[in-house]
């Protein structure tokens, strides 16, 4: 039940300096295009492609459709903001973007493990991995994933929309995110931080602790072949381990702390990374680096122009 008497909010953005509304404007649609595209080219390569109708490449596509979502759920809205003098959104619209966002961070969270878990199938146990890692595992995992993230959501969104908010209605940050909404509300928030604190530690702790196990076991099976598939094998979980340390690190750092000692300034930076920069980011280190997906997009576009 909505027991809000505040029927709209009003968000600061990320600066209040009118000078460098341009810059960021043109700095933040370049990074969501950039993030738009590359996601979208991988969907459509691996739909497109029955090669890539694999385990590995069925989560990198549920990947990048959070990454859409994620995003979308928030550049557009922030772009207009910064275009315009019409800084508000409607209490739905801020519900709304609340359960999309939360609900793309919970399934990346745990899309990364499960990816992390696939590769270590795949290279600890190459013999095994078709049996282990089969179509019907996929989408038993992957239902895992959604169902989590899904449930996720729904909680946090549902405890936000039992808050009363009475004003002030200025969001200082740049979304709808829950730590400035539970600094906002005139009713106690004992129970969402609670809630929020539970969901940070299983999901951003649990999983990056699992992640990093999957990685531990993968790299030392990779330093046991000592040769240069090994070495660019290294390389890659490398670059693998620093995108996903990029983007618990500041999720573990803003939800693990209680609503009285946030720091908006400082906190809408580190927001920042796993709203903006980690999405970006993810085509590039997991798609775009690799062969089999390279020559998925050729074929992709060979066939849209044929």
């Amino acid at each position: 039940m909505n027991y809000s008497i505040v029927k709209e909010f009003m968000i600061l953005g990320l600066t209040q300096k009118s000078e460098l509304q341009g810059i960021l404007f043109i700095i933040f649609l370049f990074i969501y295009l950039v993030a738009f595209v590359g996601n979208m080219l991988i969907v459509i390569a691996i739909i497109y492609n029955t090669a890539l109708h694999t385990p590995m490449y069925i989560l990198l596509l549920a990947l990048a459709v959070m990454d859409i979502i994620c995003t979308t759920s928030i550049i557009p809205k922030m772009l207009g903001t910064m275009l315009t003098s019409e800084k508000l959104i409607s209490y739905g619209g801020c519900m709304t973007q609340l359960f999309f966002f939360t609900w793309s961070l919970g399934a990346e969270m745990v899309l990364f493990t499960t990816m992390a878990y696939d590769r270590y199938v795949a290279i600890c146990f190459p013999l095994r991995y078709s049996t282990i890692m089969n179509h019907y595992s996929c989408v038993a995992l992957l239902s895992i994933v959604m169902g989590i993230a899904v449930t996720n959501s729904w909680v946090h969104t549902g405890l936000i929309l039992r808050l009363t908010f009475c004003g002030p209605n200025i969001i200082d940050h740049f979304f709808c995110e829950i730590p400035p909404l539970l600094a906002l509300s005139c009713s106690p928030v004992r129970v969402n931080e609670v809630m929020v604190y539970v969901a940070d530690i299983t999901l951003a702790v649990g999983d990056f602790t699992l992640t990093c196990i999957s990685y531990g076991f993968i790299i030392a099976a990779i330093l046991r072949i000592r040769t240069t598939e090994g070495k660019k094998a290294f390389s890659t979980c490398s670059s693998h381990l620093i995108v996903v340390s990029l983007y618990y690190s500041p999720v573990i750092y803003t939800y693990i702390r209680p609503a009285s000692s946030y720091t908006f300034e400082r906190d809408k930076v580190v927001a920042a990374l796993y709203t903006l920069v980690t999405p970006t980011l993810n085509p590039i280190v997991y798609s775009f680096r690799n062969k089999e997906m390279q020559a998925g997009i050729r074929k992709a576009f060979a066939f849209v122009k044929g």
